[in-house]
């Protein structure tokens, strides 16, 4: 049986709603002549699985034996597959008519682009930009990730501003169309991470790799948000903080790199101190666990390092923003993509 060019995957974890809510759409705008929709299911201890085989038999599941998380679950998911583009779609996400030929279409006609993430509105008011991924994610010099429609907490109305198609430092993972070689080239997700900024991880090695991330809006598609965890939930602060101190130890050049880390030191304490004021202390840990984990596994990532660093030979991505978007937001007010100076990239 020749292999569809497409494989859409759906990490799943508890999310038997979700799929209720959202399979129903994908199913319809899907060309499954030439897509494969997969779902890998992490352990799931609701009825996702019996939910699937009676209402979708024609779906694939991958089903895991223990929660692998975003990262090792769709290491797992894509592992011994033969298709040409892989999607990694949250359970989440509403897509739309045209959102999976649009995006396939544009990878055809540009070999040197190895992700692509369509416009992400959000699914509770779909005038506005959704947090992860909006119309395009960079980050800062500090290691900061904001996105064209969103800059840290305030998220713009989409008024066809962003609409370009245009290269970007990342990729969201909400929806991530991702070619499948080069994928593999890069070694995957990092799977040590677990879940949160795994997918910026990617971006970061697929740009030394040469290759290109860009943001197609021309696909449109309707992201929930928050899924498993609550933004605030101090699990989630944990795991963003780390896995990004643990990202800019990967990816930065030496040059840069302990400049970045003193900085980052009176950050993250600027940042628990904050939480304290707000009188929310877990939250506060959280930040001050992740920097104590951060270093206590540093060691473990000594060998990616240095084998980015040969590869990029002291350059950063060129989609780097080379300003701190703490200072453009809070003290400049700049809070809108639009108004920085030309991303000073």
């Amino acid at each position: 049986m020749k292999c569809k060019k497409t494989a859409i995957i759906i990490l799943n974890w508890n999310g038997k709603d979700l799929m209720e809510r959202f399979l129903p759409a994908l199913m319809r705008h899907t060309p499954t002549d030439d897509a494969e929709i997969i779902v890998a299911d992490n352990h799931s201890t609701d009825q996702s699985l019996a939910f699937l085989k009676d209402k979708y038999p024609e779906i694939t599941i991958f089903p895991f034996t223990e929660n692998y998380g975003f990262a090792g679950g769709y290491n797992r998911a894509m592992s011994g597959l033969q298709n040409e583009y892989v999607v990694l779609l949250n359970s989440d996400v509403e897509v739309t008519e045209g959102w999976l030929t649009t995006s396939v279409d544009y990878l055809d006609a540009h070999s040197d682009v190895a992700a692509l993430q369509p416009k992400i509105l959000s699914y509770h008011n779909k005038t506005q930009f959704e947090y992860a991924g909006a119309s395009g994610g960079y980050i800062d010099k500090f290691g900061y990730p904001f996105c064209r429609g969103r800059i840290l907490d305030t998220l713009e109305f989409d008024k066809g501003q962003y609409d370009d198609p245009v290269e970007v430092f990342w990729a969201s993972g909400a929806c991530l169309f991702v070619r499948l070689k080069n994928f593999e080239e890069a070694g995957g997700l990092d799977d040590r991470f677990f879940a949160h900024q795994e997918e910026i991880d990617l971006c970061w090695r697929l740009h030394i790799y040469g290759k290109k991330m860009v943001v197609l809006p021309q696909s449109v598609v309707y992201h929930v948000g928050g899924g498993t965890l609550n933004p605030d939930n101090p699990r989630k602060i944990f795991l963003n903080s780390r896995n990004n101190l643990i990202m800019l130890y990967k990816n930065l050049p030496k040059s840069h790199y302990n400049k970045v880390m003193v900085m980052r030191f009176f950050l993250d304490y600027a940042a628990a101190a904050t939480f304290l004021v707000q009188r929310k202390p877990k939250q506060a840990w959280a930040i001050l666990s992740a920097r104590r984990d951060f270093y206590r596994k540093k060691s473990q990532f000594k060998a990616a390092r240095a084998k980015n660093l040969k590869l990029a030979a002291g350059k950063t991505p060129a989609t780097m923003y080379r300003k701190s978007i703490l200072v453009q937001y809070y003290l400049c007010g700049k809070k809108q993509f639009q108004t920085l100076n030309n991303l000073d990239l």
